[in-house]
């Protein structure tokens, strides 16, 4: 079967085996905080110390990570891919940012970071997105509005997803949807599949285990991912 327009959506368990630690495995807590505790806006109302202590924490912990097979699979497949390619990220890291560049230095392709990325920060007031790789103080001062103050550029509970439309759109016009890595519990992404069978396209789990939302695809493939999709995307 031949595919032109492909939709690739990746969670947690692609940068597992690269030792980023997931919130919903056994490994969910942080110094015995709930995730509720450090990625909510209210969380960050309250407690900014700890929600920028937490961030700090996991930008500083990049730095000792490495993408691994399963990132190169998919960063291979978009150098080669004639169709249209959209890779979609529940992850913050920057491990397909990173393996992405090793096989394409310079040219463009379009990732998305649904959840956001640990690497930037954005203005409270403004609403500008700019990069950030060191430490982010409790009161950092917005380098564009005298009244605002720099917070993580994630996406936290209770806040929507970024670049949706974008998203829906490359659905509703696939022939091909995988899902990589993710539980099927956290919602819109978690509907995707069902976007996708509507319009007609093949559907497939690539996951550790079956998750819960496996019961909507056409295909199930299961393993560890550095060895599942590197497989799977070979054989196309």
């Amino acid at each position: 079967m031949t595919h032109r327009n492909l939709v690739v959506l990746t969670g947690a368990g692609v940068s597992a085996e690269s030792g980023v630690p997931t919130f919903r495995g056994a490994d969910g807590l942080w110094e015995g905080h709930r995730f509720e505790d450090v990625a909510t806006p209210e969380a960050f109302a309250r407690d900014p110390e700890l929600v920028q202590r937490f961030y700090n924490l996991r930008r500083a912990a990049l730095t000792n990570v490495q993408p691994n097979a399963a990132h190169r699979a998919l960063a291979d497949l978009a150098a080669r891919w004639e169709g249209d390619f959209l890779l979609v990220t529940q992850n913050v890291d920057d491990l397909h940012d990173r393996a992405l560049a090793e096989v394409m230095p310079g040219l463009g392709f379009e990732l998305i970071h649904m959840h956001g990325e640990l690497l930037k920060g954005r203005c409270t007031r403004s609403g500008l997105v700019s990069d950030w790789t060191g430490d982010m103080a409790v009161d950092e001062p917005s380098p564009d509005h005298p009244e605002g103050r720099m917070r993580p550029h994630i996406v936290w509970f209770g806040e929507m997803p970024l670049h949706m439309d974008r998203i829906e759109r490359a659905l509703s016009g696939c022939d091909l949807f995988v899902s990589i890595g993710t539980s099927g519990a956290v919602y819109p992404a978690a509907g995707f599949v069902d976007l996708a069978r509507r319009a007609g396209a093949r559907t497939v789990e690539i996951n550790l285990e079956p998750s819960l939302g496996a019961g909507l695809f056409g295909e199930g493939v299961y393993g560890p991912a550095t060895e599942t999709v590197p497989e799977f995307f070979g054989g196309l």
